[in-house]
């Protein structure tokens, strides 16, 4: 079932342990792809928790439907790398080529600005044409690619390296 979106009436909220289960169900579509992740299952929402930085945690929803999600992850310990974050970014299927995940990503990259992260990174499957052409839009470039990083189904597949640096933050 597609849905009408109407991305001007699209709120953001804070996702919490309540509402993780709408997070986990996108999640889950987007595994189903084949093209979204290597990961084969979506993890518990303390598992999630521990791997996420507490900001930028962000559910798309309009009329009390869960469009998509985004969040942001530390890449490193380091204090050098304080202000650089791995992004995620999940549309559900029913409300894909909508405008949902520009949206839901210009509002990850306006709250990594507000908590002082200067450079965002995602690593993306090489197949998933339409994640990679979203970052690009939202300002994104492609700074290489990692060859066979990952099995997934039997399969070495490839995922293409994204950066983005803030006009804001660490100039």
């Amino acid at each position: 079932m597609n849905l009408v979106v109407d991305v001007a009436n699209m709120e953001f909220i804070s996702l919490t342990k309540e509402n993780y289960p709408k997070l986990a169900q996108i999640y889950l579509e987007g595994i189903a792809t084949g093209v979204a992740t290597f990961e084969t299952s979506a993890p518990s929402y303390e598992d999630w928790d521990k791997t996420h930085l507490p900001f930028g945690r962000i559910l798309a929803v309009e009329n009390d439907q869960v469009l998509g999600w985004a969040s942001l992850a530390k890449v490193s310990d380091r204090c050098v790398y304080g202000g650089v974050a791995e992004n995620s970014i999940y549309v559900a299927t029913s409300a894909q080529g909508k405008g949902v995940g520009t949206r839901l990503l210009q509002k990850l990259i306006e709250i990594s600005e507000a908590n002082g992260i200067w450079t965002l990174q995602c690593g993306i499957m090489r197949a998933n044409k339409a994640s990679i052409a979203l970052h690009e839009k939202c300002g994104f470039r492609v700074i290489g690619y990692r060859e066979k990083i990952g099995k997934l189904q039997g399969e070495w597949l490839d995922n293409i390296i994204l950066e983005r640096r803030s006009r804001v933050v660490g100039i």
